[in-house]
């Protein structure tokens, strides 16, 4: 539900307002150039919607006049609704305001609801430290040492289909880990500190490194053409490149046989990995169904 202010404004207008609020609360930062570039307006027009946002909310957004900006309020409170799964969306494909409400879809279109969803307000301070290179303190709940506390400096998000991550390098272990959104509490940007060089994204060679994966039809499925036809391998040889952090996780989302003997029977299983072999020192790899470790990983 819309506040009766914001409803008397007009729609176009509403929509500038909530990208501008969604940048502010995601991002940590907003520029005029940002809404004259995303809406195609005037930089007087620009000025006009910064002011109004103020003016209906005057805690949510500060002004660095040194950076000419317009940073995340210390008293943050969202004006407009924002579901948890277009967030994530408008994160992840960078689809502008696809998200406003006024956005009517063109045809029908289901999907399966996730079970989880991360809380707006911790998502929030994650994604605004990796947009302004932040180191953060967090509360962390693991399954195998129960809760933490940690710092950790995050650089990019990982979406599993199941749940989301966020990847980082994290201090107590001194390793680039993944953390599940849902089980980090009360993140506190560390703003006296930076991160180190061995800290940073390119030193994180699972991220770095590119997998080549070959699927092809399962060998023990009936009529593997119908394989090919639905994931559209007129070779009949599917070739995907993943980054190693994310290639675990995604073998076991498609339920991919990674056996070396494609030993794995259910329906589920209409591929299977060439070579098991192209998953050596990919640390993600325990997770793919199947996959059996080398006698050199396994020492």
């Amino acid at each position: 539900m819309i506040d009766e202010p914001l409803a008397q404004l007009p729609l176009p207008q509403r929509d500038r307002l909530k990208h501008a609020e969604l940048r502010l609360r995601f991002l940590g930062e907003l520029r005029r150039l940002d809404l004259m570039q995303r809406f195609g307006i005037q930089s007087a027009a620009a000025s006009r919607d910064l002011a109004m946002y103020k003016e209906l909310a005057p805690t949510n957004i500060d002004y660095d006049s040194r950076g000419k900006r317009y940073l995340l309020g210390s008293e943050f409170t969202p004006l407009f609704p924002a579901p948890p799964e277009q967030v994530l969306s408008w994160l992840a494909e960078q689809l502008g305001d696809a998200i406003t409400p006024s956005s009517d879809p063109l045809l029908p279109c289901l999907m399966p609801t996730r079970l989880s969803h991360p809380n707006l307000d911790v998502l929030g301070c994650v994604t605004r430290a990796i947009h302004l290179g932040q180191v953060l303190g967090i509360r962390y709940h693991s399954v195998s040492s129960g809760e933490s506390h940690r710092e950790i400096v995050p650089f990019a998000l990982l979406d599993t289909g199941l749940r989301w991550h966020v990847r980082a390098f994290d201090r107590k272990s001194q390793a680039f880990r993944d953390f599940v959104l849902t089980r980090i509490r009360d993140p506190q940007p560390r703003l006296d500190d930076a991160p180190l060089r061995h800290e940073l994204p390119e030193q994180d060679v699972q991220w770095a490194r590119i997998v080549e994966l070959d699927f092809v039809p399962h060998p023990d499925q009936p009529r593997p053409e119908i394989t090919c036809m639905d994931y559209d391998m007129p070779s009949s040889v599917l070739r995907l490149r993943l980054r190693a952090a994310l290639a675990g996780y995604a073998l076991r989302k498609w339920s991919v046989d990674c056996s070396p003997d494609h030993s794995l029977r259910g329906p589920e299983y209409r591929l299977w990995l060439k070579d098991h072999l192209v998953l050596y020192g990919v640390e993600t790899a325990m997770l793919a169904p199947g996959y059996q470790a080398s006698k050199e990983q396994a020492a």
